[in-house]
């Protein structure tokens, strides 16, 4: 023990003087306050300078923590609204930022925040939870450090009574490690076998505050973590059927079954029900082989094993479905493939995929406006985007420096 209390003295008296200088040479954090009133709403209303749910424009969630049971509705959810805060870019790197919420939460609610960080392809990590350190403040590590992040406010009620937050106050900790993400090359997106499902509900309104028209093309996947912001497509899916038709939309809405089950990620990572095998949804494993009882997180007795649902323009006209179906797909932000944004013209909203870079090629699928898909290579004004599947360079402009692609 004085051997070692000694040479704490040494490194004190020779190297930390030199840290000490180096650290007060970087910042303590960057902190700032969100712009409420800027924000996109979802479910929540804005008025003077402070943020409520909105009634019956919130969508039905869990409240977070413990599971319900019995009953054919779910007995468990809560009204919910999210209100998606501005990007805020930074001088200094960082992989964790605080929140701190202030307002009025009645027993039975919550205000909390959720964080994401922009990766170094160019795309966002998922949204992550904050990890509460009490009723009205929390933290989050993101997976790599970043000089961009975003803060999402998540407001829940009861029912009768409803929080109001007058603000929200994030700091963003210098990173203290080298920037920059681990290399992962060119790292296809996590893919799984799921059942599918027709959302349907035209007139309705998503999670993400999405209206949803006639033959809609975007998809819900059973976790807010990788919720698109209305009208983008932060984070979109390639669904393929088993006729061998695919379809690319984005993430607009949270089902189906369960909404704390992000399944394509590993167990460590997923919120949720975390002893099942990656790619495996909790609803599947439920209906299948009786995880949980055969009950979903509300206690539901499941009647199907859906794993995502699909908008009607996604369910027939894009995959030629005529009934539930087990479909193949792939989670094209967890890769580390660059995406470029579709941008179509006309009023159909879509653009086609072919088997090959020719438009005498036939149509294999097609993309939403505005979805992301994972550009591989150019092979002259074609885009390859997956195996046998290329898009016009004319409906991808943003994908630009492209590499040609390997000679057939």
């Amino acid at each position: 023990m004085l051997l070692m209390g000694t040479a704490a003295l040494l490194v004190v008296g020779g190297v930390a003087p030199a840290q000490a200088a180096e650290r007060a040479a970087q910042p303590e954090g960057t902190t700032w306050t969100a712009d409420l009133g800027a924000g996109e709403a979802s479910g929540v209303t804005t008025s003077g300078g402070t943020v409520g749910l909105q009634g019956a424009g919130a969508y039905s969630a869990p409240r977070e923590g413990g599971m319900t049971e019995g009953g054919a509705e779910p007995a468990g959810a809560v009204p919910t609204g999210l209100l998606t805060l501005a990007p805020q870019n930074l001088a200094v790197p960082t992989s964790r930022v605080s929140s701190a919420v202030d307002g009025d939460l009645p027993p039975g609610t919550s205000a909390s925040v959720d964080v994401r960080g922009m990766r170094a392809n160019g795309s966002w990590t998922e949204w992550i939870p904050a990890a509460p350190t009490d009723p009205r403040t929390g933290s989050v590590t993101l997976p790599e450090a970043t000089r961009e992040v975003q803060g999402r406010l998540v407001l829940t009620g009861t029912g009768t009574v409803a929080p109001t937050v007058r603000s929200v106050q994030l700091t963003a900790a210098p990173y203290r490690g080298t920037e920059g993400g681990a290399d992962l090359g060119e790292a296809l997106p996590f893919s799984a076998n799921v059942f599918a499902t027709r959302e349907g509900l035209v007139g309705g309104t998503t999670s993400n505050g999405h209206v949803i028209t006639d033959r809609d093309h975007f998809v819900a996947l059973p976790s807010r973590r990788a919720l698109s912001p209305r009208d983008t497509s932060d984070y979109s899916v390639r669904v393929c059927a088993p006729n061998g038709k695919c379809a690319i939309a984005p993430v607009w809405d949270v089902g189906p079954w369960n909404t704390r089950d992000d399944y394509w990620n590993p167990g460590p990572q997923r919120q949720n029900w975390g002893d099942l095998p990656q790619g495996v949804p909790q609803a599947q494993a439920a209906f299948r082989n009786g995880y949980n009882g055969g009950n979903d997180q509300f206690g539901r007795k499941l009647v199907n094993p859906a794993g995502i649902d699909l908008a009607d323009g996604v369910f027939w006209d894009a995959l030629g479905l005529k009934d539930n179906s087990q479909v193949q797909v792939d989670y094209l932000w967890t890769g580390s493939l660059t995406l470029s944004e579709v941008v179509t013209q006309g009023t159909l909203g879509i653009a086609n995929i072919r088997s090959a870079p020719s438009m005498d090629a036939p149509i294999v699928g097609v993309a939403a406006n505005s979805s992301k898909v994972p550009v591989q290579c150019r092979s002259g004004s074609w885009l390859q985007i997956g195996d046998k599947q290329f898009m016009r360079g004319a409906v991808l402009p943003k994908a630009t420096n492209v590499a040609a692609c390997p000679a057939p």
